[in-house]
């Protein structure tokens, strides 16, 4: 298993501004069908008639994380939490996200681990956290970066501990072709990033 520590830039970056207005639909469909044409078919011919719609349609699903606010989607805290303040853990919380540089398809699972300072956030949003990030064109490292860096900016937890573990069809499907192989990036923060927190959430997570 390839593996990444959390020593990766501290700061998610930042949604490009867009420069141009978004194109429009019979734009995208248009891009579809010059593609298939690239590719050596018929965009004309019956069974590809009408794939361009519905590779847009697929596309609206793909990258919907577009269009969510990932921070607001924490902004709903519980504070009656009865004292609890050691580790809230939610496991393996399946990943799709597709690779900026083929856009390839990345499956896998993110494990969320934080510790709470008072207060908690529901566990659901946890999983729509990892699926606003997800469902944009991503790099693994980055995603890490994000998820875990949203959680503590807006939470202000003790502690934050995020792990990712995917496959990459950039790297099975092409290139050199390598299957079974997945990737491991994690992100440590606060009392995570230091022992003897860190070897414990890490034995936790048996990364």
């Amino acid at each position: 298993m390839l593996e990444l520590d959390q020593s990766i830039a501290s700061t998610a970056a930042p949604m490009p501004a867009a420069e141009t207005p978004r194109p429009t639909r019979a734009e995208a469909e248009a891009a579809v069908r010059t593609l298939i044409r690239w590719a050596g078919d018929e965009p004309a011919r019956e069974g590809l008639q009408d794939t361009p719609a519905r590779v847009v349609r697929a596309y609206e699903e793909w990258f919907a994380g577009y269009r969510q606010d990932p921070a607001g989607l924490l902004s709903r805290t519980f504070g009656e939490v009865g004292g609890y303040d050691e580790l809230v853990l939610l496991r393996d919380i399946p990943l799709q996200s597709t690779c900026e540089h083929h856009l390839a398809a990345i499956r896998g699972v993110v494990h969320i681990a934080y510790l709470p300072d008072r207060r908690v956030v529901g566990i659901s949003k946890l999983a729509r956290l990892v699926e606003a990030f997800g469902r944009r064109l991503q790099i693994q490292e980055r995603l890490t970066v994000e998820i875990a860096d949203t959680l503590a900016q807006v939470l202000h937890p003790r502690g934050v501990a995020v792990v990712v573990e995917a496959s990459h069809e950039c790297l099975s499907s092409r290139g050199v072709r390598l299957h079974g192989v997945s990737m491991q990036t994690r992100r440590l923060l606060g009392e995570f990033a230091q022992e003897p927190r860190r070897g414990e959430i890490l034995a936790t997570l048996a990364c």
